[in-house]
């Protein structure tokens, strides 16, 4: 039961963002659950798969909390479930979560933190024992920190690793819940990162734009970051319409109804990043940089 909520929450989150629904998440977690925690188990395997279970619950509200800005909260949720997950002997599961917490850091600039994190997510059985798919973003996090810190031919190496990871994974292998969201389009977008943390702009384009094509409707709110992180790194490479037109996109998303700090920092860039443009009568820019005030000024 805790399991299906939580695959039903994290598909909400991925839907519409990790402002909606977080604080009902937290509720169920500290009722429902915690007495399920308190309780009599008839065997040491039940009681491993309930703290498990309370793991992940207790990782998405985390998620949910990274998602929407509301970092402190996130952290004290991360932690959380770090802990649940090491009493439930379950290392996949500890290794998914302090990946999370390094793509935290890396949001957030604390580099060096990311990287430790990271490779802390990969160390024994929390790789070796994860499955394809999490090996997969386990791998794709640790080299988007060996990147932002500087470890070019490090970040290409593990970018191939955790590609053939994916690749690895198939029908008949049984993946946790919690990866469901992570597949070709997920890698694309977590490659281009890389790669434009590598001063690859180039190669970040074409990866971003792969991920946009591939992504499917059930992945919204990261569909309108990756739009976001598309739009800065074309306006990086001075391609300024190409960025606005990708913008717009952003905010035929985030004007369906998404709830997401990230989303919404997105387009908060967008009017940083318009800036030294705003004053020269290019028409797209105005437009753009109109629209994008009209959304912050609803939402703030």
């Amino acid at each position: 039961m805790v399991e299906e909520l939580t695959v039903a929450f994290s598909r909400m989150d991925q839907q519409r963002g990790g402002g909606h629904g977080r604080k009902a998440v937290v509720q169920y977690l500290h009722s429902d659950v915690a007495d399920f925690l308190r309780g009599k188990f008839p065997s040491d395997q039940v009681r491993r798969d309930m703290f498990s279970a309370a793991g992940e619950l207790a990782y998405l509200s985390a998620w949910m909390a990274f998602d929407n800005a509301e970092h402190a909260v996130a952290q004290r949720y991360f932690v959380l479930a770090a802990k649940l997950a090491a009493q439930a002997d379950n290392p996949p599961l500890v290794g998914h979560i302090l990946r999370a917490m390094a793509h935290q850091a890396l949001d957030l600039g604390f580099f060096k933190e990311s990287l430790e994190l990271s490779t802390a997510s990969m160390e024994g059985q929390r790789y070796a024992a994860a499955t394809p798919r999490e090996r997969a973003l386990l791998g794709v996090v640790h080299a988007r920190g060996l990147a932002a810190n500087g470890q070019q031919q490090a970040a290409a190496q593990a970018l191939l690793k955790a590609e053939d990871d994916l690749a690895s994974a198939r029908d008949g292998i049984h993946e946790p819940h919690r990866t469901f969201f992570f597949s070709g389009a997920a890698l694309a977008h977590e490659t281009a990162c890389t790669l434009r943390d590598c001063g690859d702009r180039e190669g970040a384009i074409r990866q971003f734009r792969q991920s946009i094509r591939t992504r499917g409707a059930a992945f919204r709110r990261t569909h309108a970051v990756t739009l976001g992180y598309l739009g800065a790194t074309q306006i990086a490479n001075r391609s300024v319409e190409e960025a606005c037109a990708t913008w717009s996109g952003l905010l035929d998303a985030m004007e369906e109804g998404i709830y997401s700090g990230r989303a919404r920092q997105a387009v908060y860039d967008v009017r940083k990043l318009l800036s030294p443009y705003r004053h020269r009568g290019i028409p797209v820019v105005t437009e753009l940089d109109a629209r994008a005030a009209a959304y912050l000024a609803r939402v703030d």
